[in-house]
């Protein structure tokens, strides 16, 4: 694709390198660190092979106002969507994808879960916002289409139920707006300084639970594993996490080798990533990305006969939790997938929305049929682990 810059009138310029970003686009991401240059060069750096990412600026004269991130996603390009379910529903979904939706157009980050895909100035309105979001998305389209990409399904994605957010409705009347798995966020008590007051705040229940999986992971070590180390164990680290992607109900990506590298290169100390190892051999992993006063969990990966083993993906859980406990973080996002296991360990669900739009005026017509078919679907039960006060 052309390296250039393209603007209009209404004062939205897109850029294809975090190069090229203005000296003061971090200003507006200060308080997202998903959406500073460091994080964002990673989006290009490592990006999986099937996406490209986009980063738009708003302005208002030379004063920017606004920034975002865009993804478009080609899923013609992967070889699967997800092994774990088989089923004939998951085959009209497969074809479905590859042959009337393989090319997506994504406002926000498809690699994370919650509101990280743009930030404004505090002196604009939420109706404001929407609306240069929306002129954005259409931008993207546009210059997608002069490039020979067709955009069949464009997407805009992870709202909170917020009042700040029903304002986006008046802007994307002509998408369907869907609800999809809620992220699961632990928000952590001011007054726990280690984990003995977390497990001291469980019900018998569920601390049994915990000196369980503890009993049954004590004979796997863990560490923090530094840069080198990362480069060395790569690799292997790219095998445990494919393990557990490919197993998801439904993929758009896959992250590639280098990504964890990368990531600890570009964000040092603010990345942390964790080996498991039985009889130092590595056997699993976890990453944590700190977000300003909140700890975000990222990709994982490990054995899975080991996992059921030593219920390694729980202790994974319970050593995050200690560590945001540790670190003072106030909240540690576990994002969505395993609903039920980060729902028994404390996490709760904060629901989440987004509008989806197809190209075909009979389909999108016919979107909500097509996407309520189309959604995995996912059971599972809240948990309560903790005493009443």
């Amino acid at each position: 694709m052309p390296k250039k810059n393209l603007s209009t009138s209404t004062g939205i310029k897109i850029y294809r390198h975090t190069s090229e970003l203005p000296d003061n686009w971090n200003d507006l991401a200060i308080n997202n660190i998903f959406l500073t240059q460091s994080y964002l060069e990673i989006t290009k750096k490592s990006a999986p092979s099937n996406m490209c990412c986009f980063f738009m600026g708003f302005y208002q004269g030379d004063k920017l106002i606004g920034i975002a991130i865009a993804q478009y996603i080609d899923l013609y390009k992967l070889s699967s969507f997800g092994e774990r379910d088989q089923c004939i529903k998951t085959s009209i979904r497969n074809f479905v994808f590859r042959n009337l939706a393989s090319n997506v157009l994504i406002l926000g980050n498809n690699m994370l879960t919650g509101e990280n895909g743009w930030a404004f100035d505090r002196s604009m309105a939420p109706d404001q916002q929407f609306d240069l979001l929306n002129q954005g998305m259409k931008m993207l389209v546009q210059t997608l289409k002069t490039e020979g990409i067709g955009i069949h399904i464009q997407l805009a994605k992870d709202f909170y139920f917020t009042e700040f957010n029903q304002e986006s409705a008046n802007h994307f009347k002509s998408f369907y707006q869907f609800y999809i798995q809620p992220n699961m966020v632990f928000t952590i008590p001011e007054h726990w300084n280690t984990e003995a007051d977390y497990v001291n705040a469980l019900q018998k229940k569920y601390r049994d639970q915990w000196k369980r999986a503890r009993k049954k992971g004590e004979n796997i070590s863990k560490r923090p594993l530094e840069l080198a180390e990362i480069k060395e164990l790569e690799q292997t680290l790219h095998e445990l996490y494919f393990i557990v992607a490919k197993n998801a109900p439904f993929n758009t990506f896959f992250l590639n080798a280098n990504h964890f590298y990368d990531l600890k290169e570009n964000l040092g100390e603010a990345f942390c990533l964790y080996g498991y190892f039985e009889n130092e051999k590595l056997v699993g992993f976890s990453t944590l990305i700190k977000n300003r006063e909140d700890n975000d969990t990222y990709f994982l990966g490990y054995n899975e006969e080991i996992q059921k083993r030593t219920m390694l993906y729980l202790n994974m859980l319970y050593d995050m939790l200690a560590f945001s406990i540790k670190n003072k973080a106030k909240k540690l996002v576990l994002a969505r997938t395993a609903l039920e296991i980060k729902s028994s360990v404390g996490a709760k669900a904060i629901p989440m929305f987004g509008y989806i739009k197809h190209r075909n005026p009979i389909l999108n017509f016919f979107m909500k049929s097509i996407f309520t078919y189309m959604q995995p679907e996912i059971k599972w039960h809240v948990r309560h682990p903790f005493k009443e006060n």
